[in-house]
């Protein structure tokens, strides 16, 4: 059991998992930002330029038990989360777009020169070379 824990903590505290806790915050943060973008300023200037309020629009089901507060299907929100979605994925495709750009520019830049032979490859090829020679 112990040894289990030691793992789960070495995996935990790799820098690739911090990195992407970071990025589930910040996702979440951008998220809430975009919702509020469509819902408060998108969607109304839509609604303003098409004469409709998104809001509005629902389909209220019957009631089927007789006190029952009606089903409402709330079509407004549902359009609403639909433009928030694309607008995130699109930005999303954007920065995963730039990043394959910059790595693509980072390996055409210029190949990695070989390093420079150790004093023991020097030592073998020479010794290589005189046996060559002997033979």
């Amino acid at each position: 059991m112990k040894k289990f824990f030691s793992e789960f903590k070495a995996f935990a505290l790799k820098g690739s998992m911090f990195d992407m806790a970071i990025g589930i915050i910040i996702g979440g943060a951008f998220s809430a930002l975009i919702s509020s973008i469509v819902g408060n300023i998108v969607t109304p200037l839509i609604g303003i330029l098409i004469g409709v309020d998104f809001k509005s629009w629902v389909i209220e089901l019957p009631r089927l038990y007789g006190n029952a507060e009606p089903g409402i299907l709330a079509i407004g929100e549902f359009i609403n989360h639909v433009i928030s979605f694309v607008i995130v994925a699109f930005v999303v495709f954007l920065f995963v777009r730039g990043v394959n750009k910059a790595r693509k520019k980072q390996s055409e830049a210029a190949p990695p020169e070989p390093p420079e032979p150790t004093a023991e490859e020097k030592l073998l090829t020479e010794i290589r070379d005189i046996l060559k020679d002997k033979n």
